[in-house]
């Protein structure tokens, strides 16, 4: 495909998960940006606004294997990487692929399994394989893990430490509707009983080639240098105690790649990396005097905004 006709498939896909996620055009652009820069989504929202809905939405719309696991207290890692298990048919240890080996991984409530479970997400999200005992076993391309989260202050969740925010390219919030779309998603759900929800429209092939040649898109060393100036800014300023790391820079890179690539553009302007830059800065940021359980609210979007205003185009 070329840039232009996946960009068009992209948008003809975007149409067909708002039919499903009334009125959230934005957020659908950005959950399609993460797919296709190759990271992994963080939805984090109040229940009930759709978080699962979307992620099982996408995931069904490009094929390829979906598993979901539904995080709980007493979730173990092997439930997700999987174990070894003794055959006496063989008199040999068999290793069971868990949930983990799929295309799109759906990671709901993330927050609700302590952390010792949520780590055994985090080699997965970055080096694309698992190891279990002294074997690596490498996952399926591409592989893609999105994940809801329940806001700060519920009942029975934990907060996500800072080495797995990081492995999250984007976090997205969705918000409730207003009082029109309220209204249209009303008239979708009247009278009807649950129904598939989304069917298949794209193909692995497809998006593994469309992740290829995002990267290819060419960004000019100012536009990289303003990146650089951002980061040096977040860091140095004095609120913020946890600051952006390399892998956070590069992140934006990408997704600013995809966001080009999406609207059938051929090279990454500075006004793209500005809008894309709160959903992939705001959720790595730890504040001072912030406990991990806020440091990924409404304070963190607004330091993003402000450095945004200071730093120059140069």
């Amino acid at each position: 495909m070329t840039t232009l006709t996946f960009s068009q498939a992209f948008n003809e896909l975007a149409g067909r998960l708002q039919k499903v996620i009334v009125g959230k055009s934005a957020q659908i652009e950005k959950t399609l940006v993460c797919l296709l820069a190759g990271g992994h989504l963080l939805l984090e929202d109040m229940p009930g606004v759709g978080k699962t809905t979307l992620a099982s939405a996408l995931s069904a719309s490009i094929g390829g294997v979906f598993s979901r696991i539904q995080f709980t207290a007493d979730l173990l890692p092997s439930d997700i990487i999987g174990s070894r298990i003794y055959r006496r048919q063989t008199e040999q240890f068999e290793f069971v692929k868990g949930p983990v080996f799929a295309n799109v991984l759906l990671a709901d409530e993330l927050n609700r399994a302590p952390p010792k479970t949520q780590s055994a997400l985090l080699q997965a999200m970055n080096d694309f394989m698992v190891s279990v005992e002294k074997h690596q076993f490498e996952l399926a391309r591409p592989f893609m893990v999105i994940a809801t989260q329940n806001p700060k202050g519920f009942h029975g969740t934990y907060p996500l430490p800072e080495s797995q925010r990081d492995r999250f390219m984007m976090r997205v919030t969705l918000g409730y509707p207003s009082e029109l779309e309220e209204f249209e998603i009303l008239k979708i759900h009247h009278g009807k009983l649950q129904e598939k929800i989304c069917e298949s429209f794209l193909t692995i092939e497809q998006v593994t080639t469309a992740q290829a040649e995002a990267r290819c898109v060419a960004m000019a060393e100012p536009v990289m240098k303003y990146i650089s100036r951002m980061i040096c800014a977040i860091r140095s300023h004095d609120e913020v105690e946890l600051p952006v790391s390399p892998r956070g820079s590069i992140a934006l890179m990408n997704a600013a790649q995809a966001l080009a690539y999406i609207r059938g553009k051929t090279y990454v302007s500075i006004d793209m990396v500005k809008e894309i830059a709160p959903e992939v800065l705001a959720h790595r940021i730890g504040l001072r005097g912030v406990s991990s359980l806020s440091a990924e609210g409404a304070r963190n979007e607004w330091l993003v905004g402000e450095i945004l205003q200071r730093v120059p185009v140069e």
